[in-house]
């Protein structure tokens, strides 16, 4: 193990006896949410992990070093600190070097958590091909890293601010499948379902990890995309949300906003035009995936044992 890796003891212990584990970001306690409801979020998902009998692993670069498994003060911190980096792949070494704080993305969460033999990863939703790409070329680094690092990534689908159809299509490039679990439609994060058929349905935690170990024991590399429709009744209008979705897109192009900053941007516009019922909604889906993934989690150790 590389010495700019700190495994927490808990998470330690669970690796050593072949426990349940889920990986958690932590771009959703720096950059996602607002203080106070980032922190206490973070800490609702980790013990909804740990109620469906897994252990919570939420991982961060703080002090030059990458943390699996945070305490509850490493959590209340990033929460507030100010000038915590948003980390992507590209930032790692940046960060680690130069020993700051750094909140991981998708792609920089499921490389650290695989470097620590973590398979099995919880986000709220994976970036993608964002909408204007085929001018901008703004594809995250989360799909690209989906394509070569095996850890199963349970989220409410991508993000309804990206061009869900083309990220479809560049998950199939990659050869990542993609499972939705409990009906055919994939979903679009705030919404169950996005107007795009799911490549492929499984509807229990046991098929997802028989799936899980069929691809991995054949020495398939690579992700897969397990979509969790965000509960009924607590998702938003899938109509109602395009128009705050184009609204905020327009407003971040008035603003010249890019990069890695558009989706915090777009997130929080769209949580202030709704009056908080998107971040109710973010919240109600990253618990419900916690749910879900311990549940995989454990379905998986079993089917190792």
């Amino acid at each position: 193990m590389s010495p700019l890796i700190e495994i927490h003891p808990e998470v330690q212990d669970a690796l050593a006896n072949n426990k349940p584990i889920v990986a958690l970001e932590s771009t959703i306690i720096a950059h996602g949410m607002p203080w106070p409801k980032n922190v206490a979020t973070a800490l609702a998902v980790e013990d909804m992990v740990r109620k469906n009998g897994a252990t919570p692993a939420t991982i961060a670069i703080l002090d030059g070093k990458c943390y699996v498994g945070l305490t509850n003060q490493q959590i209340e911190y990033l929460g507030k600190a100010p000038g915590v980096w948003k980390v992507s792949l590209r930032d790692m070494p940046f960060v680690l070097s130069k020993q700051l704080n750094g909140a991981t993305t998708v792609a920089a969460t499921m490389r650290i958590a695989s470097m620590a033999g973590i398979k099995i990863f919880v986000t709220g939703g994976i970036g993608g091909v964002h909408r204007g790409a085929t001018s901008t070329m703004d594809i995250s680094a989360d799909l690209t890293e989906m394509g070569q690092t095996s850890v199963a990534v349970i989220s409410a689908g991508v993000k309804s601010i990206l061009d869900i159809e083309l990220t479809l299509e560049y998950l199939e490039t990659k050869g990542i499948p993609v499972v939705t679990i409990g009906q055919a439609e994939f979903p679009c994060f705030y919404s169950a379902k996005s107007g795009y058929p799911s490549p492929l349905r499984l509807d229990s935690p046991v098929e997802i990890a028989a799936l899980l170990h069929a691809k991995w024991s054949l020495g398939l590399e690579g992700a897969v995309l397990i979509a969790n429709p965000v509960p009924f009744g607590q998702e938003v209008d899938r109509a109602v949300m395009e128009l705050h979705i184009q609204q905020a897109l327009a407003a971040a192009a008035q603003q010249n906003i890019r990069g890695k900053e558009l989706t915090p941007f777009l997130l929080q516009y769209i949580a202030t035009h709704t009056a908080g019922e998107s971040l109710e909604t973010n919240i109600a889906l990253i618990l419900n995936n916690a749910k879900v993934g311990a549940g995989i989690a454990v379905a998986f150790a079993n089917s190792l044992a």
